[in-house]
């Protein structure tokens, strides 16, 4: 049976590579939940086992009932009807019920919500493994975080009145945070928020470019401090669909047509609050978009990796001038970079999501059960900071490169099927157009740069590395950590450079500085995974065909991924780190001039 996990030896590696167990105790609380629940688990091993049946099924699930609907949910879309509700996509709403008697509708929530109280990373899996079947459908199942948002900042009556219809999926949500002039610059939302003599809460506004905004729980960000500007006059509201909510049109979007877009107005809409007055985007927003951007990290990953699968099925059976085009070395090139950008991007995100539940771990046990011993108390105290920073810089990072990553695979692979790709005969048009979005939402690259990039100039970044680089590796990739040691220094080197230039110069070059501190970080994933301890065989094709029964263990495979991703990436870093230190500021000093005049359109 087809099996989106199965047939992925990338995301099984990983599940057994990644330093799972310690987020399970972490997530499990010492595993104290089994003697309360009879879902929970007893031991890490039992964990395991129920994370690898739940990926097992959920993929089979994506292979054979999802993916197969994907094409006909991208043709139908979303209707808005004259009442103002919105009617899904027959293949997609087929699909939620799925994924509801799936039970895996509350993927992180707690056991005594009826959730499943996975880690992040496994999470992360599973999205994307349901984004390579439908992108769009990821939109919905993706939407957990708005859950856990509750769970983490809403009082114990908010949870206990959402929490179970999410875990059951007897609902869906969607966050209500852009309008028409805030969208990136979330601290101008006008919506506005205020209270009666009796203490509830209402809402008026209108909210656009919101996904899933038809949901049945929307978190909605407004403006309860009404003489107060920015920020910190934001609070954090829950409300659901009613009378008073208007769906008033559905974006017109380039792709991803299964999820609807929508322009939602309040009128006077009873909600109730979220936590604290005036933390609901410095706090709450933050945290809930956070969890976001991983998973459209996780999104991209889906739709490159279906992206890519056509692309090599198609050179390896499409022959011209007598022999499979695989054979021609330019399309040999493109399959190969597009291959390991994949790998090095689910590198970067299951690193990320393991970073992000050590750092929930630990904020949740110095916030419920904080060692007396002061010398232990303070030990737990620096490694929550550390994980914080980490989660900070790498959250950012992994939905840069993954959503750009994404973008540049759907692209080759339409490239590769040359006339054939650019029709609606293959799929690859559909992922490109459902690639272009990822990039934008959520934050867009540029702003993820601009929060990254302070983590590199930070310092950050080079403790992250530091403790990378002094794992233990194979003797085979020593010349490999010798070119990571090189580019770490010349990572050093730029930084220096752009803080003596300040934050404007910082800006500029931060996609550079980046790029760079990527590169080295995936480098060293890479020479981590070719050092590995776990057996396990893939197959290994003759010739680009298909398999032959012969097969190499995934420590070699890593070994050689490892030398062709360091020793191509190893001039990059060198030319990137000289442009940083150019010192070139024509962007600021000659702007006027390089673009021109504003011209009419026409």
């Amino acid at each position: 049976m087809a099996n989106f996990y199965r047939d992925n030896n990338d995301i099984q590696f990983l599940f057994r590579h990644t330093d799972l167990r310690k987020s399970v105790e972490t997530r499990e609380e010492g595993f104290r939940f089994a003697s309360e629940f009879d879902c929970a688990p007893a031991n890490a091993d039992e964990a395991m086992q129920n994370y690898d049946m739940v990926l097992d099924s959920l993929g089979q699930l994506c292979a054979e009932f999802i993916a197969p609907r994907a094409e006909d949910v991208d043709r139908q879309g979303n209707t808005l009807n004259e009442d103002g509700s919105v009617t899904r996509a027959k293949p997609i709403q087929e699909s939620i019920e799925k994924l509801s008697q799936a039970e895996v509708m509350g993927f992180t929530l707690p056991h005594r919500f009826g959730g499943l109280n996975f880690p992040n990373l496994v999470y992360t899996m599973a999205i994307e493994i349901l984004s390579r079947a439908d992108a769009a459908l990821m939109n919905i199942f993706g939407l957990q975080g708005i859950a856990e948002t509750i769970n983490a900042f809403a009082s114990e009556e908010i949870k206990q009145k959402y929490l179970r219809d999410f875990s059951f999926g007897r609902v869906t949500g969607a966050m209500v945070l852009t309008e028409p002039d805030a969208g990136s610059d979330l601290q101008a939302v006008k919506l506005r928020a205020f209270e009666d003599d009796s203490g509830n809460w209402f809402l008026h506004g209108v909210k656009r470019f919101i996904t899933n905004g038809c949901g049945d729980v929307l978190l909605v960000l407004a403006r309860s401090e009404l003489d107060r500007s920015g920020g910190l006059g934001l609070s954090l509201f829950v409300c659901g669909p009613g009378p008073t909510v208007h769906i008033r049109r559905l974006e017109d979007k380039l792709g991803i047509h299964g999820s609807p877009t929508c322009e939602i107005f309040f009128d006077n809409t009873p909600c109730e609050i979220i936590g604290e007055r005036q933390r609901g985007l410095v706090t709450y927003v933050m945290s809930l978009m956070n969890g976001a951007r991983i998973g459209i990290a996780a999104q991209s990953m889906g739709i490159a990796e279906a992206a890519f699968r056509v692309a090599r099925d198609y050179a390896a059976t499409r022959k011209q001038f007598a022999v499979a085009i695989e054979k021609l070395p330019a399309v040999r090139d493109m399959l190969i970079d597009m291959k390991i950008a994949i790998e090095a991007g689910r590198a970067l995100l299951y690193e990320t999501s393991r970073v992000v539940d050590m750092e929930i771990g630990y904020a949740k046990r110095l916030e419920t059960n904080s060692p007396e011993d002061k010398t232990q108390a303070k030990r737990l105290k620096k490694e929550s900071r550390k994980y914080r920073k980490y989660a900070a810089m790498l959250t950012p990072m992994s939905k840069y490169y993954c959503s750009e990553m994404c973008n540049t695979v759907t692209y080759d692979s339409i490239q590769v099927l040359g006339g054939s790709g650019y029709m609606r005969d293959y799929p690859c048009e559909r992922h490109a157009r459902d690639a272009r979005i990822t990039t934008i939402y959520e934050g867009t690259s540029q702003l993820q740069v601009v929060a990254a990039v302070r983590g590199v100039c930070s310092g950050t970044a080079e403790k992250f590395i530091a403790e990378l680089a002094g794992q233990n590796y194979d003797a085979k990739v020593k010349d490999l950590l010798e070119k990571l040691a090189e580019g770490t220094e010349q990572l050093k080197e730029s930084v220096v450079f752009i803080k003596e230039q300040g934050n404007e110069y910082m800006d500029l070059y931060g996609r550079a500085l980046v790029d760079i501190a990527i590169d080295l970080i995936s480098g060293y994933l890479f020479c981590g995974q070719a050092s590995t301890k776990v057996e396990m065989e893939v197959p290994l094709a003759d010739n680009g065909q298909a398999d032959n029964g012969q097969t190499v263990s995934m420590k070699e495979r890593k070994a050689t991924i490892a030398r062709r991703y360091i020793t191509q990436n190893a001039p990059k870093v060198a030319a990137l780190a000289k442009l940083i230190r150019t010192g070139d500021k024509s962007t600021f000093t000659e702007y006027e001039t390089l673009v021109g005049p504003v011209q009419e359109l026409g």
